[in-house]
């Protein structure tokens, strides 16, 4: 039935699966690539050992290419998990030990959790949990197959790094203490609101009973007071929350900003912008349960204790009749809690694909048009759109099905009260007033233990966002820190000793045991075919990359032993895709220096022959430009960056084909003006003008 696809490494009683009522974990993969660490990380979970998809990418270096299925089997290894690639028919499924990983639509996996005779269930790392027909599996399933399944050395252990809430919290500053300001108002509040129903059951006792109008008016007037006091209360409590609202989504912001901006440039390449974006938006909802959330669910858990000793008091009978309806409320809750989840968290990735898709279209809308795209990428974002909508439709059709069912449950809660009262009131053992009393201080009880209820369920679906946002937070920004000062007076003298790189380990090397050396002053060009490593290698000079291999010196000292900061502002780089900033051409020239110098300005433009095509704009230096929105052509936009460049006084000058868009005469000119600078150059170049223009040339 099952045909041998690789190998056959486990043993045959290693390809049993016995196990009841476990299911298999859905994580989704943050990167483009990483399909097959997310499809590991689950099945090694569901065994028991747990470990999460930033744990296992330490483990083993992805190219944007992503893992073949060997790879994955050669890392299952590592985790002490048999496998055995297989190839099969799709009717053949159901032999398999599941869980196990399916090739899908030739340049993905999946994991497959159940089969039957009509549908396939798996976990889609991009897109979730699917049930799929099997007319439909057909057209993605390739074929192959990976069974994987506990070794003898396999060990349960948990190895998941998870981002806690305190994280958050002990990065902003004056939290703490606005929370205890709050929660001291919100004790107020509940505490006048605790009182209020003794108002009702005084006066229907003692006023309407005995027509004592004096204590009537003592009533109205103290009960006013008391209302005034929590009005006021409530209003200072209410500016309180704004406040802190504001505070908190500042620090938070400012924060996590500053750490996404310290992340290196390869956690950019492998990630869509809108899945960014959707990420760093998750701190919305983590902000507003840091700050309210916190303090009304324990406002409401203390509210709800002290309002039950008080029914209690009033009558056990009717108390325990409504603790009975408020445990059946929370197993409702229950029930629907894990569907609930699982949609929520389908509609946060639905989001950031439509997200991803939207920004993507926006910003290629040109190649779009040249190639009378439109239609099919606006149907390409309307089916995004719909996966959004579709899964917001399921999760409304959930909430309905819940919000009717308590609804229902606390209507009849309050028929089956009043009836039981009424009866109790017959009785003789509650007063008219005393009634009223426990059915106001019933409807606190049951608004303070729902709303205790809610923000408990809320607090465990924020692992969702707090899932997406360890993405980011728990990412290791680029190694900033120094062990050598870098002179003032730094030489410019490069040395790369047997410097080797590839992307991933499962790829062919880029560089391989590349040694030269550059003089100081000197200007030297990379030569070679496209796709030989010359940008790479002029990425690893710039420290965007490291090498595998070997090291770099710059002035005999090791780049890795520099400030990266420090060592950055030394350069001065024209890339391939340098792109324009939101704001002036003199902003963007100068970086966006507050305290620039119009002097150096004028002549870093000048050495770029762009000055006298900026003056002659109508708002010069002033023109405001952007990423996308510009009125200049290529050559324009190189030798602006140029300037740029130029701008920063650099003692290393870096271009990658900085004038390929420039006619011979601005180019030459150029070349003259870089050739009389008096610092290290290295250019990356394809036209024989530029070539020439160096001191000698590097064959790469």
């Amino acid at each position: 039935m099952l045909r041998k696809f690789i190998n056959e490494s486990a043993p045959p009683q290693s390809l049993l699966s016995f196990s009841i009522g476990r299911t298999v974990p859905l994580l989704t993969q943050s990167e483009m690539s990483e399909c097959g660490l997310a499809c590991l990380s689950m099945i090694s979970s569901y065994y028991g050992y747990k470990i999460d998809i930033a744990s296992l990418r330490t483990r083993i270096s992805l190219s944007g290419q992503g893992m073949s299925l060997n790879d994955i089997m050669e890392l299952g290894n590592h985790l002490d998990l048999a496998s055995r690639a297989v190839k099969c028919e799709l009717s053949e499924l159901g032999y398999l030990t599941l869980p196990c990983i399916l090739h899908w639509d030739l340049d993905h996996f999946v994991v497959l959790t159940k089969v039957n005779k009509h549908y396939v269930f798996i976990n889609d790392p991009a897109i979730g949990k699917r049930k799929i027909r099997l007319s439909e599996a057909s057209q993605s399933f390739t074929g192959v197959a990976l069974e994987l399944t506990p070794s003898s050395a396999f060990k349960k252990q948990n190895s998941q790094v998870k981002m806690k809430l305190s994280q958050l919290w002990e990065r902003i500053e004056g939290l703490k203490r606005s929370l205890t300001s709050l929660l001291l108002l919100s004790i107020i509040i509940q505490f006048t609101a605790l009182i209020s129903p003794y108002y009702m059951q005084w006066v229907v006792d003692s006023v309407l009973l005995n027509g004592d109008k004096p204590l009537l008016l003592v009533l109205t007037i103290g009960f006013s007071l008391l209302l005034l006091i929590q009005v006021a209360v409530n209003a200072l409590r209410s500016w309180l929350i704004l406040k802190l609202n504001n505070t908190v989504s500042l620090q938070m912001g400012a924060n996590l900003f500053h750490h996404l901006l310290r992340l290196p440039i390869r956690f950019f390449e492998n990630r869509h912008i809108g899945d960014i974006v959707s990420r760093f938006g998750s701190m919305t909802t983590i902000r507003e349960m840091l700050t309210t959330g916190v303090v009304e669910s324990f406002i409401d858990g203390i509210m709800a204790t002290v309002v039950l000793i008080m029914m209690f008091l009033y009558n056990i009978k009717l108390t325990l009749l409504v603790l009975s309806f408020v445990s059946t409320s929370y197993l409702v809750r229950l029930i629907f809690y894990f569907p609930n989840r699982n949609l929520t968290g389908e509609v946060i990735r639905t989001s950031a694909q439509e997200n991803s898709t939207f920004l993507e279209t926006i910003r290629a809308i040109q190649t779009i048009k040249l190639f009378s795209n439109e239609t099919e990428r606006q149907n390409m974002w309307l089916n995004r759109f719909a996966d959004v909508i579709n899964a917001e439709i399921k999760q409304g059709r959930l909430q309905i099905a819940e919000n009717t069912l308590n609804k229902l449950l606390f209507g009849l809660e309050s028929i089956f009260v009043t009836y039981l009262g009424a009866t109790a009131v017959m009785n003789n053992q509650l007063t008219v007033g005393m009634l009223l009393a426990f059915i106001a201080y019933k409807m606190q009880f049951t608004s303070s233990i729902s709303s205790f209820i809610d923000k408990i369920f809320s607090y465990k679906l924020l692992d969702l966002h707090f899932e997406r946002l360890s993405d980011i937070v728990l990412a290791d920004r680029e190694n900033v820190s120094s062990r050598t000062m870098i002179p003032e007076s730094l030489l410019g003298h490069i040395r790369f000793e047997s410097v080797s790189f590839r992307y991933a380990e499962n790829l062919n090397w880029v560089l391989k045991d590349i040694s030269f050396e550059v003089m100081p002053g000197e200007c030297i060009a990379l030569v070679g075919t496209s796709g030989t490593g010359k940008t790479t290698l002029m990425k690893l000079l710039l420290r965007v990359l490291e090498p595998n291999e070997g090291n770099i010196y710059l002035d005999d000292i090791n780049i890795n032993e520099m400030s990266l900061t420090d060592y950055r502002r030394r350069f001065g780089t024209v890339m391939q895709d340098d792109v324009l900033l939101s704001g002036t051409l003199r902003e963007n020239i100068t970086m966006f220096e507050s305290n620039y110098d119009q002097e150096r300005l004028h002549k870093s433009c000048q050495q770029a022959r762009i000055l006298d095509e900026i003056h002659a704009l109508p708002m010069g230096f002033h023109s405001l430009v952007g990423d996308m929105g510009n009125c200049f052509s290529g050559g324009q936009l190189q030798r602006i960056f140029l300037a740029r460049a130029l701008y920063k006084q650099p003692q290393i000058l870096c271009l990658d084909e900085a004038t390929s868009h420039l006619d011979s005469d601005n180019e030459n000119r150029i070349n003259h003006n870089i050739c009389r600078l008096k610092m290290t150059r290295i250019i990356i170049a394809h036209r024989h003008e530029t070539i020439a223009m160096s001191d000698r040339t590097i064959q790469i």
